[in-house]
């Protein structure tokens, strides 16, 4: 909907005030209201255009024009209801009155027509800046001023020591991988339900995976299920090499337990925080946990480069490597001599400029997806076929997306059924990632349930579905969704 303070108009204004009026409000359409504020009738340019053709001129006031009783809803009524109507008129605003007749909101075809997607990038003013110094002086190609500043800033911001950028979060996982020196014949534990990209690298690596359960109070990797893990691989002589803790859809996994377990047995971790930047635990940055950290920056995550990730560490040295090994591994020497396999995965300067714009306005993006989770809440917290993941007390959840499940004992729509009835209405939403232990890819490697005799990942692929969460989705968008949810229960 959009303020409508300045489409009111009296039947004492003229015609050329109208024409004044209509052009600045930029919504194509004046509501003519009585003495006592009550609504008449919608004015267009066409409408003024008929009253001139017809013989008047632009000081007659809006009395000559016609009585034409307006197509309005009620202040109680829902986007999905307001759209039908205007398809039926084949029209594109609708005002809202309340029970006096008095216009209160105007609802807009284009806030409630258009496509809703789950998670699409937000700019702000920042950027553009950085990116035309980069232009400015040259620096378009990977690494330079841009590249450095970012790294030091995120480190600055999550509270740790190095950080190196990188074209991808996959390929900080890589990284990670490469650093720990995992390779053939190699195991790596690593969370189950999460998207491939957690668990590919392994497979560069040669590798093995070892998918680990989620738990329920956080939706992340379950410390009870790690230790059946080492349990196991203690007694068969084989320890993993890493294990890779996912932190899922903005929030945490339990790090202190996990932690504890993997210093039992003197495995690293690296902390897969791609989703996550900006959450907290126990007052500390999501991904400064472990040995390693990464962070994506895809276009549909809290803060984007477009495309890239940052690798972070306390350990310098690891950083340090980790650059030569991203810049093709190419020795210190007058001419290009390289002595072991490197990669291309640095960031280009220019997306840096964009990740420090982006960076800059972090806390506001996380304010705003949260306050996209409690609208949700408020809006839907009523129908129990809907139950929200769970923000553990342990730290700030970032709510990148907003993910609830469909609760069999209430309802018998599915998950499939419920995304497919909102994509009818133009609204994006997305299965929750199907557990990696699942994945054809990954047939044949081991999985730890939660417990021996049941598992959270199944039940949460199978039920749960992902809802748009964009920071710049508006408040009438949001509105839509609720009303179209609604609508199935």
């Amino acid at each position: 909907m959009s303020e409508i303070d300045n489409l009111i108009i009296a039947m004492n204004a003229t015609i050329r005030e109208a024409l004044k009026r209509l052009e600045s409000g930029g919504q194509g359409i004046l509501l003519l209201v009585d003495a006592e504020g009550r609504l008449l009738r919608t004015i267009t340019d066409g409408d003024l255009r008929r009253l001139i053709l017809g013989g008047s001129v632009l000081d007659d006031t809006l009395h000559q024009l016609p009585s034409l009783p307006p197509k309005t809803v009620p202040v109680e009524s829902d986007p999905i209801t307001a759209l039908e109507l205007m398809n039926r008129h084949q029209i594109d605003q609708l005002p809202v009155i309340d029970a006096s007749g008095r216009p209160r909101e105007l609802w807009l075809r284009r806030d409630i027509d258009t496509r809703i997607l789950l998670s699409t990038p937000h700019l702000g003013e920042w950027e553009m800046g950085f990116v035309e110094e980069a232009f400015r002086t040259n620096w378009v190609a990977p690494l330079g001023p841009n590249v450095d500043a970012f790294e030091k800033e995120l480190a600055a911001h999550v509270g740790i020591g190095h950080a190196a950028a990188l074209s991808s979060g996959t390929a900080a996982l890589h990284l990670a991988l490469r650093l720990l020196d995992v390779g053939p014949g190699d195991t790596v534990f690593c969370s189950t339900l999460t998207f491939v990209a957690s668990a590919n690298p392994i497979l560069y690596q040669g590798a093995r995976p070892v998918f680990i359960d989620s738990e329920p109070n956080t939706w992340n990797m379950s410390p009870q299920a790690l230790d059946r893990a080492f349990n196991d691989a203690q007694r068969t002589g084989k320890l993993p090499k890493a294990v890779v803790v996912v932190n899922l859809y903005g929030q945490s996994a339990d790090m202190a337990p996990i932690m504890a377990l993997c210093e039992r047995y003197g495995v690293p971790v690296v902390e897969d925080a791609a989703e996550s930047l900006g959450a907290t635990y126990q007052g500390k940055h999501s991904g400064t946990f472990g040995h390693l950290g990464v962070y994506s920056f895809n276009g549909n995550k809290i803060i984007t480069t477009s495309g890239g990730g940052m690798l972070v560490s306390w350990d310098g040295a690891l950083i340090e490597k980790a650059r030569f090994l991203a810049t093709q591994a190419r020795d210190n020497a007058p001419w290009y001599q390289h002595s072991e396999v490197g990669y291309n995965y640095r960031m280009s300067n220019v997306l840096a400029g964009i990740g420090r714009g982006q960076l800059k306005v972090l806390e506001d993006r996380v304010a705003a997806r949260r306050r996209v989770f409690q609208r949700y809440v408020e809006g839907l917290g009523h129908i129990p076929a809907l139950k929200w993941m769970p923000e553990a007390n342990y730290g700030r959840a970032t709510r990148w997306l907003s993910v609830c499940t469909l609760e069999p004992e209430y309802t018998n729509i599915r998950s499939a059924q419920f995304i497919a009835e909102l994509a009818t209405k133009g609204i994006e939403a997305r299965h929750v990632w199907k557990p990696l232990h699942m994945q054809p890819l990954f047939s044949g490697c081991d999985y730890y349930p939660h417990e021996e005799d049941a598992e959270f990942s199944g039940h949460a692929f199978a039920t749960g579905v992902c809802l748009p969460s964009g920071s710049n989705m508006t408040p009438e968008q949001q509105e839509r969704i609720v009303a179209a949810i609604s609508q199935m229960f």
